[in-house]
C-alpha cells in the first residue's frame, strides 16, 4: 500500500519497513556496545513506541529489564504542549541504567517532561532512544544518544504512530500529502 487513508487525510510511504529495521537493527548494536555490564532498564513510552519497542528489545542481547509509561501531548496532529502522565512507574529507579525508548521527538516537551519526572527518583543514568527526531522542531536541548533517524517536520503514521488514534498498526510510515 504505498497510499492509504486516514479520515480526512491521504498518507504516502516515506520509511519502508526494511528501512526501519534496518536502523532498529543499528540502534540495538549501539546500545549493547555502550550499556554491557549495566542490566538497564528499558523505558517504553507508550502508545506509540510499542513497535520501536517490540523490535529493539529482539535485538537487545545484553541482560536488561523493561517497564512501560504512557503519557500524552498530542491530540488530532497538533501537540497540546501540555503532557499529562497517564500510567506511573512502579520500579525502584535507584541507582538504575535507564533507558527511555520513544517514538518520535518533536518538540521536546514530553521527553523534558519525563525527565524531570525521572530525574526525582535517582537513577544512576538515563539515555534516550528514539524512533525518529524532528531537528528543526526541537524546542528543548536534549542529549539523545540513540537516533535510528531524522525526518522533517512532517506529520506521519504507521509503525505504532498514529493519527487521532487510528494507523498504528501498519508496517511502515508514512507521511501526510494533503494536509
Amino acid at each position: 500500500m504505498n497510499i492509504i487513508q486516514i479520515k480526512d487525510k491521504q498518507f504516502a510511504v516515506s520509511i519502508p519497513e526494511a528501512d526501519i529495521l534496518r536502523e532498529v537493527e543499528r540502534v540495538a548494536g549501539e546500545i549493547n556496545r555502550d550499556l554491557v555490564g549495566k542490566n538497564p532498564l528499558f523505558l517504553s513510552v507508550l502508545n506509540g513506541s510499542f513497535m520501536f519497542t517490540a523490535d529493539l528489545m529482539k535485538r537487545i542481547t545484553i541482560p536488561c529489564e523493561i517497564s512501560f509509561v504512557k503519557l500524552a501531548s498530542y491530540q488530532g496532529i497538533a501537540s497540546t504542549g501540555k503532557v499529562k502522565e497517564v500510567i506511573g512507574i512502579s520500579e525502584d529507579l535507584t541507582d538504575r541504567t535507564i533507558v527511555i525508548v520513544e517514538d518520535i521527538v518533536d518538540t521536546g516537551l514530553t521527553m523534558q517532561r519525563l525527565l524531570e519526572t525521572l530525574g526525582t527518583r535517582r537513577p544512576k543514568e538515563i539515555h534516550i532512544a528514539t524512533l525518529l527526531l524532528k531537528p528543526e522542531k526541537l524546542k528543548v536541548d536534549l542529549d539523545i544518544e540513540y537516533v535510528a533517524m531524522q525526518i522533517p517536520n512532517d506529520f506521519i503514521v504507521g509503525y505504532g504512530l498514529d493519527y487521532d488514534g487510528l494507523g498504528r498498526n501498519y508496517k511502515d510510515i508514512y507521511t501526510v500529502v494533503n494536509d
